[in-house]
C-alpha cells in the first residue's frame, strides 16, 4: 500500500533522528554522558561562585533548583536555534533522497535536543533532591506546556536563519551573536522580582524569560513571577514559527536546488 505523506515524513524523521543520535555520541568513549555533562558542569562551577551569595539573597529558595530552572531551558533554545542553522550543510547528501526535505533534519535536531535535556534535567533535579534540596512538582502542567512552546519558538528561529542562512551566509553568524546575550537578560542568574520594576516592560518582551520563571514556579512551593504569561509565550512561539515555515515555504525549492 502506498503511504502518505505524513507516514513517509514520520520515517525520514525517524531515520535522522537515528542518525543524529550516532553522529552526536556515537564516536565518543563516555557517549551519552556527555549529555549530562555540559550542563552539569556548568551548574557546578556557578554553584561555587555564587551559591553562597545567593543562598543568602534567597534564603528561601533552593539556589540550585533555582538555577537549573534556568539553565537547562536556556541550553535547549540555544542547542535547537543553533543547530537548526548548521542541518542542511550535516545532512546534504540525503536530499538526494525526494522523502527527505531539510525541515525534516530540523524535527528531528529538536527532537533529539528535547529527548536529551528532558532526561538531563530528570537526571539533576532527582539528584538534587537526593541532596536534600527541597522542590514540588504541583503544576506539571504548566511545566510541559511551557518547555513545548520553547521548542516551538526554538525551532521557529531555527527555521528562519536556516533559509536566511542560504541566502545570505553571512547571517548564519549573526544567531550565536544574539543567543550569547541572552543568557544575561533571560533572568537565569537572577529572579524577575529582583530586577527593578522600571526594567520590567523591557524584560518581559522576551519569551525565555516566561519559560524560565514559569518552569521555577511550577517546581519552587511559593515561588511567583508577576508578568510572566504562558499565553504571551504562546503567541511568541506560534508567530515566530509561522514566519519560520512562511520563508521555508518560499525557498524549499531553491534550497533543494542549490
Amino acid at each position: 500500500m502506498a503511504r502518505s505523506g505524513l507516514e513517509v515524513q514520520q520515517a525520514a524523521v525517524k531515520a535522522l533522528f537515528l542518525r543524529e543520535i550516532k553522529t552526536r555520541f556515537g564516536k565518543y568513549r563516555l557517549g551519552y554522558l556527555w549529555a549530562i555533562l555540559e550542563p552539569a558542569a556548568h551548574m557546578l562551577i556557578l554553584l561555587a561562585i555564587f551559591g553562597f551569595i545567593m543562598h543568602r539573597t534567597m534564603p528561601d529558595i533552593s539556589f540550585p533548583v533555582f538555577l537549573l530552572n534556568g539553565i537547562i531551558p536556556y541550553f535547549l533554545f540555544s542547542n535547537i536555534a543553533v543547530r537548526s542553522v548548521g542541518a542542511i550543510e550535516a545532512n546534504q547528501g540525503l536530499f538526494y533522497y525526494k522523502p527527505v526535505k531539510p525541515v525534516d533534519t530540523i524535527i528531528a535536531r529538536a527532537l533529539l535536543e528535547t529527548v536529551i535535556y528532558v532526561c538531563v534535567y530528570t537526571i539533576l533535579m532527582t539528584m538534587i533532591g537526593l541532596a536534600g534540596e527541597k522542590f514540588s512538582l504541583d503544576d506539571i502542567l504548566s511545566l510541559s506546556l511551557a518547555w513545548g512552546l520553547l521548542v516551538l519558538l526554538s525551532c521557529g528561529v531555527g527555521l528562519i536563519f536556516m533559509v536566511l542562512g542560504k541566502t545570505f551566509p553571512e547571517s548564519e553568524k549573526f544567531l550565536p551573536i544574539i543567543i550569547k546575550p541572552l543568557y544575561f537578560i533571560s533572568c537565569i542568574m537572577l529572579p524577575l522580582h529582583s530586577i527593578p520594576k522600571d526594567y520590567w516592560p523591557y524584560l518581559l518582551w522576551n519569551p525565555i524569560v516566561h519559560v524560565v520563571e514559569i518552569s521555577r514556579e511550577s517546581v519552587v512551593r511559593g515561588y511567583v513571577s508577576q508578568g510572566v504569561s504562558l499565553s504571551y509565550l504562546a503567541l511568541c512561539s506560534l508567530v515566530v514559527l509561522f514566519i519560520g515555515l512562511a520563508l521555508y515555504r518560499s525557498q524549499e525549492k531553491a534550497m533543494l536546488t542549490s
